[in-house]
Protein backbone atom coordinates (compact mmCIF):
# COMPACT_ATOMS: atom_id res chain seq x y z
CA UNK A 1 0.00 0.00 0.00
CA UNK A 2 1.78 3.43 -1.15
CA UNK A 3 0.66 6.95 0.28
CA UNK A 4 -2.65 5.69 1.24
CA UNK A 5 -4.95 9.02 2.92
CA UNK A 6 -8.52 8.53 3.58
CA UNK A 7 -10.59 11.41 4.99
CA UNK A 8 -14.27 11.41 7.02
CA UNK A 9 -16.10 14.13 7.69
CA UNK A 10 -13.87 16.61 10.07
CA UNK A 11 -11.36 13.81 10.27
CA UNK A 12 -8.77 12.70 8.63
CA UNK A 13 -8.18 9.16 9.71
CA UNK A 14 -5.16 7.84 7.50
CA UNK A 15 -2.45 10.21 6.22
CA UNK A 16 0.50 9.05 3.39
CA UNK A 17 0.26 5.76 4.84
CA UNK A 18 2.77 3.14 3.39
CA UNK A 19 2.67 -0.56 4.44
CA UNK A 20 4.60 -3.28 2.52
CA UNK A 21 3.91 -7.20 3.33
CA UNK A 22 6.16 -10.12 2.21
CA UNK A 23 4.78 -13.09 0.77
CA UNK A 24 4.01 -15.93 3.35
CA UNK A 25 5.19 -13.92 6.32
CA UNK A 26 2.55 -13.00 9.55
CA UNK A 27 2.84 -8.94 9.79
CA UNK A 28 0.89 -7.63 12.88
CA UNK A 29 -0.42 -3.68 12.74
CA UNK A 30 -0.72 -2.43 16.46
CA UNK A 31 -1.71 1.38 17.68
CA UNK A 32 -3.79 2.83 20.12
CA UNK A 33 -7.58 3.05 19.30
CA UNK A 34 -8.22 5.55 16.03
CA UNK A 35 -4.83 4.91 15.16
CA UNK A 36 -6.47 4.10 11.85
CA UNK A 37 -5.78 0.26 11.85
CA UNK A 38 -9.13 -1.15 10.99
CA UNK A 39 -9.38 1.35 8.38
CA UNK A 40 -6.27 0.80 6.85
CA UNK A 41 -7.19 -2.83 6.33
CA UNK A 42 -10.57 -1.88 5.62
CA UNK A 43 -9.17 0.03 2.83
CA UNK A 44 -7.27 -2.88 1.56
CA UNK A 45 -10.02 -5.59 1.57
CA UNK A 46 -12.25 -3.37 -0.53
CA UNK A 47 -14.78 -2.01 2.28
CA UNK A 48 -13.79 1.15 1.33
CA UNK A 49 -13.25 1.04 -2.26
CA UNK A 50 -11.72 2.61 -4.63
CA UNK A 51 -12.05 6.51 -5.24
CA UNK A 52 -12.76 7.01 -1.37
CA UNK A 53 -9.23 7.59 -0.67
CA UNK A 54 -6.13 8.20 -2.57
CA UNK A 55 -3.24 6.28 -3.28
CA UNK A 56 -2.31 2.57 -4.44
CA UNK A 57 -3.24 -0.71 -3.57
CA UNK A 58 -0.18 -2.89 -5.40
CA UNK A 59 -0.30 -6.80 -5.59
CA UNK A 60 2.26 -9.30 -7.14
CA UNK A 61 3.43 -5.98 -8.99
CA UNK A 62 -0.33 -4.76 -10.25
CA UNK A 63 -1.78 -1.91 -9.48
CA UNK A 64 -5.55 -2.87 -8.17
CA UNK A 65 -8.81 -0.76 -8.17
CA UNK A 66 -11.18 -2.64 -5.31
CA UNK A 67 -14.53 -1.57 -6.32
CA UNK A 68 -15.74 -3.83 -3.30
CA UNK A 69 -15.45 -6.74 -0.98
CA UNK A 70 -15.88 -8.90 -3.91
CA UNK A 71 -13.19 -7.47 -5.68
CA UNK A 72 -10.70 -8.00 -3.20
CA UNK A 73 -11.43 -11.54 -2.71
CA UNK A 74 -11.63 -12.26 -6.58
CA UNK A 75 -7.81 -11.37 -5.71
CA UNK A 76 -7.16 -13.97 -2.94
CA UNK A 77 -7.57 -11.23 0.06
CA UNK A 78 -10.09 -11.90 2.61
CA UNK A 79 -11.03 -9.81 5.69
CA UNK A 80 -12.27 -11.04 9.19
CA UNK A 81 -14.26 -8.17 11.36
CA UNK A 82 -13.91 -7.93 14.62
CA UNK A 83 -17.53 -8.52 14.94
CA UNK A 84 -17.75 -11.72 13.25
CA UNK A 85 -20.30 -11.85 10.06
CA UNK A 86 -21.87 -15.15 10.77
CA UNK A 87 -26.21 -15.57 10.58
CA UNK A 88 -26.46 -17.81 13.70
CA UNK A 89 -29.58 -19.98 12.21
CA UNK A 90 -27.58 -21.10 9.91
CA UNK A 91 -25.11 -24.29 9.70
CA UNK A 92 -21.63 -23.78 9.20
CA UNK A 93 -21.78 -25.05 5.86
CA UNK A 94 -24.22 -22.43 4.34
CA UNK A 95 -22.28 -19.94 6.34
CA UNK A 96 -19.22 -20.91 4.62
CA UNK A 97 -20.52 -20.64 1.08
CA UNK A 98 -23.07 -18.33 1.67
CA UNK A 99 -22.97 -15.90 -1.64
CA UNK A 100 -20.37 -18.46 -3.13
CA UNK A 101 -22.59 -21.41 -3.42
CA UNK A 102 -21.47 -24.80 -4.74
CA UNK A 103 -23.95 -25.10 -7.46
CA UNK A 104 -24.51 -27.07 -10.67
CA UNK A 105 -26.56 -26.10 -13.18
CA UNK A 106 -27.97 -23.70 -11.07
CA UNK A 107 -29.39 -25.48 -8.17
CA UNK A 108 -27.40 -25.80 -5.07
CA UNK A 109 -25.09 -29.10 -4.37
CA UNK A 110 -25.60 -29.67 -0.85
CA UNK A 111 -23.83 -33.14 -1.00
CA UNK A 112 -20.79 -31.54 -2.53
CA UNK A 113 -20.93 -28.22 -0.07
CA UNK A 114 -20.97 -30.35 2.96
CA UNK A 115 -18.09 -32.69 1.77
CA UNK A 116 -15.87 -29.46 0.75
CA UNK A 117 -16.88 -27.77 4.45
CA UNK A 118 -16.04 -31.13 6.13
CA UNK A 119 -12.53 -31.28 4.20
CA UNK A 120 -12.12 -26.98 5.15
CA UNK A 121 -13.25 -27.40 8.62
CA UNK A 122 -10.30 -30.37 9.19
CA UNK A 123 -7.92 -27.94 7.87
CA UNK A 124 -8.84 -25.04 10.30
CA UNK A 125 -8.53 -28.18 13.24
CA UNK A 126 -12.36 -27.58 14.01
CA UNK A 127 -14.31 -31.09 14.64
CA UNK A 128 -17.70 -30.21 14.49
CA UNK A 129 -20.34 -31.64 11.89
CA UNK A 130 -20.77 -29.09 8.96
CA UNK A 131 -24.84 -29.10 9.62
CA UNK A 132 -24.23 -27.17 13.20
CA UNK A 133 -25.95 -24.41 13.51
CA UNK A 134 -23.99 -21.58 14.25
CA UNK A 135 -25.88 -20.29 17.32
CA UNK A 136 -24.47 -23.43 18.70
CA UNK A 137 -20.92 -22.62 18.33
CA UNK A 138 -18.46 -20.73 21.02
CA UNK A 139 -16.97 -17.34 20.02
CA UNK A 140 -13.66 -19.45 19.26
CA UNK A 141 -14.96 -22.00 17.00
CA UNK A 142 -16.95 -19.01 15.56
CA UNK A 143 -13.38 -17.52 14.44
CA UNK A 144 -12.42 -21.03 12.94
CA UNK A 145 -15.54 -21.01 10.76
CA UNK A 146 -14.76 -17.95 9.64
CA UNK A 147 -11.56 -18.90 8.86
CA UNK A 148 -12.67 -21.77 6.54
CA UNK A 149 -15.16 -19.38 4.98
CA UNK A 150 -12.03 -17.16 4.04
CA UNK A 151 -10.14 -20.45 2.79
CA UNK A 152 -12.96 -21.32 0.54
CA UNK A 153 -12.54 -18.59 -1.17
CA UNK A 154 -8.85 -19.18 -2.36
CA UNK A 155 -7.23 -16.67 -0.07
CA UNK A 156 -3.57 -15.67 -0.37
CA UNK A 157 -3.66 -12.68 2.31
CA UNK A 158 -5.34 -13.47 5.62
CA UNK A 159 -6.39 -10.18 7.34
CA UNK A 160 -7.60 -10.52 11.35
CA UNK A 161 -9.28 -7.59 13.06
CA UNK A 162 -8.77 -8.49 16.70
CA UNK A 163 -8.86 -12.31 16.24
CA UNK A 164 -8.44 -13.46 19.99
CA UNK A 165 -10.09 -9.98 21.46
CA UNK A 166 -13.12 -12.31 22.69
CA UNK A 167 -11.31 -15.34 23.55
CA UNK A 168 -9.85 -17.25 26.75
CA UNK A 169 -6.26 -18.31 26.51
CA UNK A 170 -6.88 -21.84 25.22
CA UNK A 171 -8.57 -20.63 22.59
CA UNK A 172 -6.39 -17.59 21.56
CA UNK A 173 -3.50 -20.21 21.22
CA UNK A 174 -5.30 -22.58 18.92
CA UNK A 175 -6.57 -19.72 16.32
CA UNK A 176 -2.90 -18.46 16.57
CA UNK A 177 -1.13 -22.11 16.05
CA UNK A 178 -4.10 -22.63 13.10
CA UNK A 179 -2.26 -19.20 11.61
CA UNK A 180 0.82 -20.69 12.01
CA UNK A 181 0.11 -23.63 10.23
CA UNK A 182 -1.76 -21.57 7.35
CA UNK A 183 1.66 -19.72 7.27
CA UNK A 184 3.31 -23.16 6.63
CA UNK A 185 1.13 -23.79 3.90
CA UNK A 186 2.26 -20.24 1.98
CA UNK A 187 -0.40 -18.14 3.23
CA UNK A 188 0.09 -14.96 4.21
CA UNK A 189 -2.01 -13.11 7.19
CA UNK A 190 -1.99 -9.56 8.76
CA UNK A 191 -3.40 -9.24 11.69
CA UNK A 192 -4.49 -6.15 14.45
CA UNK A 193 -4.08 -6.89 17.80
CA UNK A 194 -3.99 -5.16 21.04
CA UNK A 195 -2.12 -8.62 22.88
CA UNK A 196 1.37 -7.62 22.46
CA UNK A 197 2.65 -10.75 23.81
CA UNK A 198 0.33 -12.70 21.59
CA UNK A 199 1.95 -9.95 18.19
CA UNK A 200 5.39 -10.69 20.18
CA UNK A 201 5.13 -14.64 19.77
CA UNK A 202 3.43 -14.77 16.64
CA UNK A 203 4.59 -12.12 14.08
CA UNK A 204 7.17 -12.19 11.51
CA UNK A 205 7.07 -7.71 10.98
CA UNK A 206 5.06 -5.45 13.22
CA UNK A 207 4.08 -1.94 11.64
CA UNK A 208 3.05 0.34 14.61
CA UNK A 209 0.56 3.30 13.13
CA UNK A 210 0.03 6.61 15.44
CA UNK A 211 -2.37 9.11 14.63
CA UNK A 212 -2.91 8.17 11.05
CA UNK A 213 0.24 7.65 10.53
CA UNK A 214 3.06 4.62 10.53
CA UNK A 215 5.68 5.39 12.78
CA UNK A 216 7.80 2.46 12.06
CA UNK A 217 8.09 -1.27 10.99
CA UNK A 218 10.03 -3.83 13.55
CA UNK A 219 11.65 -6.83 12.33
CA UNK A 220 10.87 -9.21 14.93
CA UNK A 221 13.68 -11.86 13.78
CA UNK A 222 16.12 -9.20 13.95
CA UNK A 223 16.01 -9.23 17.75
CA UNK A 224 14.96 -6.33 20.51
CA UNK A 225 11.44 -6.35 19.87
CA UNK A 226 9.63 -6.34 23.30
CA UNK A 227 6.15 -5.56 24.29
CA UNK A 228 8.02 -2.39 25.81
CA UNK A 229 9.63 -1.35 22.10
CA UNK A 230 6.23 -1.79 20.85
CA UNK A 231 4.40 0.36 23.52
CA UNK A 232 6.95 3.17 23.30
CA UNK A 233 5.96 3.53 19.46
CA UNK A 234 2.41 3.10 20.06
CA UNK A 235 2.09 5.65 22.41
CA UNK A 236 4.94 7.98 21.88
CA UNK A 237 6.54 7.36 25.26
CA UNK A 238 7.31 4.46 27.84
CA UNK A 239 4.67 3.04 29.97
CA UNK A 240 6.77 1.82 33.15
CA UNK A 241 4.17 1.25 35.02
CA UNK A 242 1.11 -0.73 33.32
CA UNK A 243 -1.51 1.07 36.26
CA UNK A 244 -1.60 4.13 37.72
CA UNK A 245 -0.35 4.46 41.49
CA UNK A 246 -2.78 4.29 43.96
CA UNK A 247 -3.39 4.60 47.98
CA UNK A 248 -5.87 3.39 48.65
CA UNK A 249 -9.00 4.77 50.90
CA UNK A 250 -11.52 1.75 52.01
CA UNK A 251 -14.21 2.05 54.29
CA UNK A 252 -17.63 0.41 55.66
CA UNK A 253 -18.97 -2.49 53.67
CA UNK A 254 -22.21 -1.09 52.21
CA UNK A 255 -22.72 -3.59 49.22
CA UNK A 256 -23.19 -7.65 50.33
CA UNK A 257 -25.35 -10.67 48.75
CA UNK A 258 -25.82 -14.25 50.54
CA UNK A 259 -26.45 -17.00 49.67
CA UNK A 260 -27.54 -15.61 45.96
CA UNK A 261 -28.39 -18.39 43.64
CA UNK A 262 -29.70 -18.29 40.51
CA UNK A 263 -31.23 -20.48 37.67
CA UNK A 264 -29.97 -20.80 34.12
CA UNK A 265 -32.80 -18.81 31.90
CA UNK A 266 -33.47 -22.06 29.59
CA UNK A 267 -31.53 -24.62 31.49
CA UNK A 268 -33.98 -25.39 34.74
CA UNK A 269 -31.49 -27.77 36.72
CA UNK A 270 -28.38 -25.88 35.81
CA UNK A 271 -27.74 -22.96 38.57
CA UNK A 272 -25.44 -20.10 37.26
CA UNK A 273 -24.49 -18.73 40.89
CA UNK A 274 -24.86 -21.07 43.56
CA UNK A 275 -25.49 -19.74 47.14
CA UNK A 276 -22.44 -17.27 45.85
CA UNK A 277 -21.71 -14.41 48.63
CA UNK A 278 -19.68 -11.41 48.27
CA UNK A 279 -19.04 -7.69 49.76
CA UNK A 280 -17.90 -4.83 48.59
CA UNK A 281 -16.95 -1.52 50.45
CA UNK A 282 -16.94 2.17 50.07
CA UNK A 283 -13.71 3.15 47.89
CA UNK A 284 -12.64 -0.62 47.14
CA UNK A 285 -12.40 -2.02 43.98
CA UNK A 286 -13.35 -6.19 43.87
CA UNK A 287 -12.05 -8.31 41.23
CA UNK A 288 -14.15 -11.29 40.10
CA UNK A 289 -12.11 -14.22 38.13
CA UNK A 290 -12.76 -17.11 36.48
CA UNK A 291 -12.53 -19.04 33.30
CA UNK A 292 -14.95 -18.78 30.82
CA UNK A 293 -18.08 -20.08 31.54
CA UNK A 294 -17.79 -20.02 35.07
CA UNK A 295 -20.75 -17.73 35.82
CA UNK A 296 -18.99 -14.34 36.63
CA UNK A 297 -21.27 -12.09 33.80
CA UNK A 298 -24.27 -14.13 35.03
CA UNK A 299 -24.11 -13.56 38.24
CA UNK A 300 -23.23 -9.74 37.95
CA UNK A 301 -26.25 -9.24 35.70
CA UNK A 302 -28.66 -11.28 38.31
CA UNK A 303 -27.30 -8.64 40.75
CA UNK A 304 -28.06 -5.82 38.38
CA UNK A 305 -31.67 -6.06 38.73
CA UNK A 306 -32.47 -9.77 38.44
CA UNK A 307 -31.13 -9.49 34.65
CA UNK A 308 -30.41 -12.51 33.76
CA UNK A 309 -31.55 -16.22 34.58
CA UNK A 310 -34.56 -17.06 37.53
CA UNK A 311 -33.72 -16.03 41.18
CA UNK A 312 -33.83 -18.75 43.32
CA UNK A 313 -32.61 -17.48 46.82
CA UNK A 314 -30.30 -15.43 48.22
CA UNK A 315 -30.50 -11.72 49.94
CA UNK A 316 -29.26 -8.67 49.08
CA UNK A 317 -27.60 -5.87 51.42
CA UNK A 318 -26.77 -2.23 51.19
CA UNK A 319 -25.67 -0.25 54.00
CA UNK A 320 -27.06 -2.78 56.54
CA UNK A 321 -30.35 -3.01 55.25
CA UNK A 322 -32.03 -6.01 52.69
CA UNK A 323 -33.21 -4.24 49.24
CA UNK A 324 -34.71 -6.06 46.17
CA UNK A 325 -33.62 -5.48 42.50
CA UNK A 326 -36.50 -6.68 41.01
CA UNK A 327 -35.38 -4.62 37.48
CA UNK A 328 -32.56 -2.91 35.94
CA UNK A 329 -34.81 0.94 36.16
CA UNK A 330 -35.29 -0.03 40.35
CA UNK A 331 -31.12 -1.27 39.95
CA UNK A 332 -30.48 1.94 38.82
CA UNK A 333 -32.63 4.19 41.74
CA UNK A 334 -30.77 1.89 44.57
CA UNK A 335 -27.05 3.28 43.08
CA UNK A 336 -26.14 0.44 40.88
CA UNK A 337 -24.49 0.20 37.22
CA UNK A 338 -23.46 -2.13 34.93
CA UNK A 339 -20.81 -1.88 32.19
CA UNK A 340 -21.41 -4.89 29.75
CA UNK A 341 -19.23 -7.22 28.63
CA UNK A 342 -20.51 -6.64 24.93
CA UNK A 343 -20.76 -2.30 24.56
CA UNK A 344 -21.60 -2.96 21.01
CA UNK A 345 -24.77 -5.05 21.85
CA UNK A 346 -25.58 -4.31 25.15
CA UNK A 347 -24.12 -0.91 25.97
CA UNK A 348 -24.43 1.18 23.21
CA UNK A 349 -26.96 2.06 20.39
CA UNK A 350 -24.66 2.38 17.48
CA UNK A 351 -26.85 4.63 15.46
CA UNK A 352 -27.08 7.15 18.20
CA UNK A 353 -25.20 10.48 18.95
CA UNK A 354 -22.05 10.29 21.50
CA UNK A 355 -24.54 12.84 23.06
CA UNK A 356 -27.26 10.88 23.78
CA UNK A 357 -25.40 7.62 24.52
CA UNK A 358 -24.13 9.41 27.68
CA UNK A 359 -27.17 11.16 29.17
CA UNK A 360 -29.50 8.29 28.33
CA UNK A 361 -29.16 6.36 31.49
CA UNK A 362 -30.19 9.61 33.60
CA UNK A 363 -32.51 10.91 31.32
CA UNK A 364 -34.44 12.79 34.28
CA UNK A 365 -31.78 14.53 35.49
CA UNK A 366 -32.00 16.84 32.32
CA UNK A 367 -35.67 16.72 31.89
CA UNK A 368 -37.87 19.57 33.05
CA UNK A 369 -41.82 18.20 32.93
CA UNK A 370 -40.95 15.23 31.34
CA UNK A 371 -38.99 16.93 28.39
CA UNK A 372 -35.32 16.91 27.82
CA UNK A 373 -33.33 20.53 27.75
CA UNK A 374 -31.35 20.21 24.89
CA UNK A 375 -28.76 22.72 26.57
CA UNK A 376 -28.25 20.87 29.68
CA UNK A 377 -27.88 17.68 27.15
CA UNK A 378 -25.34 19.22 25.84
CA UNK A 379 -23.49 20.49 28.54
CA UNK A 380 -23.42 17.53 30.49
CA UNK A 381 -21.96 15.31 27.13
CA UNK A 382 -19.19 17.68 26.65
CA UNK A 383 -18.14 17.95 30.51
CA UNK A 384 -17.85 14.11 30.57
CA UNK A 385 -16.24 14.93 26.57
CA UNK A 386 -13.50 16.75 28.38
CA UNK A 387 -13.18 14.79 31.93
CA UNK A 388 -12.74 11.44 29.99
CA UNK A 389 -10.79 12.86 26.92
CA UNK A 390 -13.47 10.83 24.64
CA UNK A 391 -11.62 11.27 21.01
CA UNK A 392 -14.37 12.89 18.56
CA UNK A 393 -15.20 16.15 17.10
CA UNK A 394 -18.23 16.38 18.14
CA UNK A 395 -21.18 15.24 21.05
CA UNK A 396 -23.50 15.08 18.24
CA UNK A 397 -21.19 12.89 16.33
CA UNK A 398 -22.53 9.00 15.39
CA UNK A 399 -21.30 6.48 18.98
CA UNK A 400 -20.76 4.45 16.23
CA UNK A 401 -18.16 6.02 14.74
CA UNK A 402 -15.76 6.36 17.94
CA UNK A 403 -12.91 3.69 18.22
CA UNK A 404 -13.45 0.99 20.50
CA UNK A 405 -11.30 2.53 23.40
CA UNK A 406 -13.64 5.31 22.91
CA UNK A 407 -16.41 3.50 22.93
CA UNK A 408 -15.90 2.49 26.62
CA UNK A 409 -15.14 5.61 27.73
CA UNK A 410 -19.05 6.82 26.65
CA UNK A 411 -20.09 3.51 28.17
CA UNK A 412 -18.60 4.46 31.05
CA UNK A 413 -19.88 8.25 30.63
CA UNK A 414 -23.58 6.84 30.72
CA UNK A 415 -23.10 5.07 33.80
CA UNK A 416 -21.26 7.73 36.10
CA UNK A 417 -23.77 10.06 35.01
CA UNK A 418 -26.31 8.09 36.99
CA UNK A 419 -23.89 9.12 40.05
CA UNK A 420 -23.91 5.22 41.18
CA UNK A 421 -22.46 3.76 44.54
CA UNK A 422 -21.83 0.29 43.21
CA UNK A 423 -20.49 0.38 39.59
CA UNK A 424 -20.27 -2.99 37.91
CA UNK A 425 -17.73 -3.56 35.01
CA UNK A 426 -17.75 -6.28 32.78
CA UNK A 427 -14.20 -6.57 30.77
CA UNK A 428 -14.02 -2.50 30.67
CA UNK A 429 -10.40 -3.07 28.59
CA UNK A 430 -11.53 -5.86 26.31
CA UNK A 431 -10.33 -5.24 22.96
CA UNK A 432 -8.43 -1.83 23.68
CA UNK A 433 -4.87 -0.44 23.65
CA UNK A 434 -2.42 -0.43 26.28
CA UNK A 435 -2.61 3.73 26.55
CA UNK A 436 -6.56 3.54 26.30
CA UNK A 437 -6.20 0.81 29.04
CA UNK A 438 -4.67 3.04 31.53
CA UNK A 439 -6.66 5.81 30.85
CA UNK A 440 -9.54 3.60 32.09
CA UNK A 441 -7.47 2.26 35.56
CA UNK A 442 -7.36 6.25 36.10
CA UNK A 443 -11.01 6.11 36.06
CA UNK A 444 -12.13 3.54 38.06
CA UNK A 445 -9.66 4.31 40.41
CA UNK A 446 -11.06 8.05 40.31
CA UNK A 447 -14.58 6.51 41.11
CA UNK A 448 -13.38 4.53 44.01
CA UNK A 449 -11.20 7.36 45.49
CA UNK A 450 -14.27 9.50 45.42
CA UNK A 451 -15.90 6.64 47.94
CA UNK A 452 -17.24 4.26 45.31
CA UNK A 453 -17.33 0.65 45.38
CA UNK A 454 -16.45 -1.12 42.11
CA UNK A 455 -16.95 -5.00 41.35
CA UNK A 456 -14.59 -5.83 38.15
CA UNK A 457 -14.73 -8.47 36.35
CA UNK A 458 -11.87 -9.26 34.17
CA UNK A 459 -10.49 -12.00 32.21
CA UNK A 460 -6.69 -10.98 32.09
CA UNK A 461 -5.01 -11.91 35.68
CA UNK A 462 -2.43 -9.29 35.53
CA UNK A 463 -4.89 -6.63 35.36
CA UNK A 464 -6.98 -8.19 38.51
CA UNK A 465 -3.80 -8.23 40.68
CA UNK A 466 -2.61 -4.88 39.34
CA UNK A 467 -5.35 -2.41 40.00
CA UNK A 468 -7.92 -4.65 42.25
CA UNK A 469 -8.11 -4.65 46.05
CA UNK A 470 -9.20 -7.96 46.44
CA UNK A 471 -10.46 -10.69 44.13
CA UNK A 472 -13.14 -13.44 44.66
CA UNK A 473 -12.89 -16.51 42.24
CA UNK A 474 -15.48 -17.99 40.53
CA UNK A 475 -15.75 -21.46 39.35
CA UNK A 476 -19.16 -23.06 37.99
CA UNK A 477 -21.27 -20.48 39.64
CA UNK A 478 -19.67 -20.99 42.95
CA UNK A 479 -17.54 -18.56 44.60
CA UNK A 480 -14.22 -20.42 45.38
CA UNK A 481 -11.93 -17.92 47.29
CA UNK A 482 -11.20 -14.31 48.28
CA UNK A 483 -7.73 -13.50 47.96
CA UNK A 484 -5.95 -10.47 48.79
CA UNK A 485 -4.28 -8.84 45.27
CA UNK A 486 -1.20 -7.30 47.24
CA UNK A 487 -0.25 -10.83 48.25
CA UNK A 488 -1.43 -12.65 44.81
CA UNK A 489 0.11 -14.51 42.08
CA UNK A 490 -1.46 -15.72 38.86
CA UNK A 491 -0.79 -18.99 39.97
CA UNK A 492 -2.63 -18.92 43.53
CA UNK A 493 -5.66 -17.00 41.28
CA UNK A 494 -5.60 -19.85 38.63
CA UNK A 495 -5.48 -22.54 41.65
CA UNK A 496 -8.95 -20.97 43.12
CA UNK A 497 -10.40 -20.44 39.74
CA UNK A 498 -10.32 -24.07 38.95
CA UNK A 499 -10.94 -25.22 42.61
CA UNK A 500 -14.67 -27.51 42.56
CA UNK A 501 -14.50 -27.11 46.83
CA UNK A 502 -15.28 -23.68 48.10
CA UNK A 503 -13.11 -22.40 50.53
CA UNK A 504 -14.30 -20.13 53.95
CA UNK A 505 -14.67 -17.20 51.98
CA UNK A 506 -14.47 -13.78 54.41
Amino acid sequence: MRGITKEFPGVRALADVTLTVRRGEIHAICGENGAGKSTLMNVLSGVYPFGTYTGDIVVDGEVMRFAGIRASEQAGIAIIHQELALIPELSITENIFLGNEVATGGRIDWVEATSRARELLERVGLREDPDTQIKHLGVGKQQLVEIAKALSRDVELLILDEPTAALNEGDSRHLLDIIRTLQGRGMTSIIISHKLAEIEAIADSITIIRDGRVVETLDVGAGGVDEDRIIRGMVGRSLDRRFPDRTPDIGEVFFEIRDWTVQHPAIPERLVAKSASLTVRRGEIVGLAGLMGAGRTELAMSIFGRSYGTYLSGTMFKDGRPIVLHNVQSAIDHGLAYVSEDRKQLGLNLLDTVKRSIVSAGLGKIARAGVVDDTREFRVAEDYRQQLRIKTPSVDDGVGTLSGGNQQKVVLAKWMFTDPELLILDEPTRGIDVGAKYEIYTIIQALAAAGKGVLLISSELPELLGIADRIYTVFEGRITDCIDAAGASPEALMRSMTRTRKKDVA
